[in-house]
């Protein structure tokens, strides 16, 4: 993956309620998702977040209920990474099926800021604005297939034929 975007960052204990409120889970379509991502942590996130941009937050992001919707929300809006001191199991779990890539690493969500820029390519995240460069940790060559289809049922489909 490559791409560069900017740094929506967020605290610790991040809940899926607060990633995609439940109030608007009747529609699921990725335009509704999109629309209300964050709302109630961020109300201005969904008209400034661009695609390649990346959210940042702290310890036990994505807590809260097992809804897929939360990484959802996050992927429809154009986020291409999400980068957390920690995640609660079943957000990775469910980042990871519907393609969106999540790193864990306590040093990055300490040292990268706000409106930071980052740039991803070649296995090493830049941050533009600051100048410092990270490794991207390996990823198990099952998951990479995952993320490299798209999501679990799109490398389902790619490995049936």
């Amino acid at each position: 993956m490559n791409t560069t975007g900017k740094v929506f960052k967020y605290g610790d204990n991040v809940n899926t309620d607060v990633i995609i409120p439940a109030r608007y889970l009747n529609d699921a379509s990725a335009e509704n998702l999109r629309a209300h991502a964050m709302e109630d942590i961020d109300p201005d996130f969904a008209k400034n977040v661009k695609p390649g941009d990346v959210i940042v937050g702290g310890f036990n992001f994505g807590s809260g209920s097992s809804r897929e919707h939360a990484p959802l929300a996050i992927k429809a809006s154009g986020v291409s990474l999400v980068i957390a001191k920690s995640f609660a199991r079943i957000f990775f779990r469910n980042a990871v099926n519907i393609g969106l890539l999540t790193v864990e690493s306590a040093q990055m969500a300490d040292e990268i800021a706000k409106n930071d820029v980052l740039s991803v390519e070649n296995g090493k995240i830049k941050d533009i604005t600051t100048g410092k460069s990270y490794d991207l940790p390996p990823i198990d060559d099952y998951v990479k297939n995952i993320l490299e289809s798209g999501g679990l049922m799109e490398a389902v489909k790619k490995n049936e034929g």
